[in-house]
């Protein structure tokens, strides 16, 4: 069972904000824990037929990389995300179906643990290299509270999806 807490260790800024992400994050994947390979591909919206549970997951990986290694460190586009067309905006989520969850998990795990090192190796008030849609460099301080908006608001999603597809609640 995944571990989960939202109080920091210390009450610095960089570590509440980073208790906070992964606090979201741990609840990401304890929506997750103990669903069927079967249930983790189920679309039970029918209005929203990418959303799934392996879906959701890999656009969670896919987002925190594109905002910490493509806009803030200003790296290209990689995986999935470099696919995206206006007709395919989310391949990420079409193609985490032929993914088996754990695998899923385990590089959103993977990928959570060396943006961990990377917030610590870097000021909050460090700018990004690339600027955003409005033509402003965010700071990284933004990108960490923006990652724990955009990863609270798809565990939203995560449970329902989850209670829909074999009805557990209460992650």
């Amino acid at each position: 069972m995944t571990r989960r807490t939202d109080t920091p260790p210390t009450w610095d800024e960089r570590t509440q904000l980073m208790t906070f992400l992964d606090y979201a994050r741990d609840t990401a994947r304890a929506k997750c824990e103990g669903v069927s390979a079967e249930d983790a591909r189920k679309a039970p919206i029918p209005s929203s037929p990418l959303m799934t549970l392996s879906g959701l997951i890999s656009h969670l990986r896919w987002v925190e990389h594109y905002w910490f290694q493509v806009v803030f460190l200003g790296e290209e586009l990689a995986g999935p995300l470099a696919e995206a067309t206006d007709d395919d905006p989310d391949p990420e989520m079409r193609t985490a179906v032929d993914v088996p969850l754990p695998h899923l998990l385990a590089a959103y795990e993977e990928q959570s643990a060396r943006y961990r090192r990377l917030v610590s190796d870097h000021d909050l008030e460090a700018e990004a290299a690339r600027a955003i849609s409005d033509g402003r460099h965010v700071d990284l301080r933004w990108v960490i509270l923006h990652l724990i908006e955009e990863t609270s608001r798809h565990n939203g999603h995560l449970d329902v999806v989850r209670e829909l597809v074999d009805g557990r609640t209460g992650v």
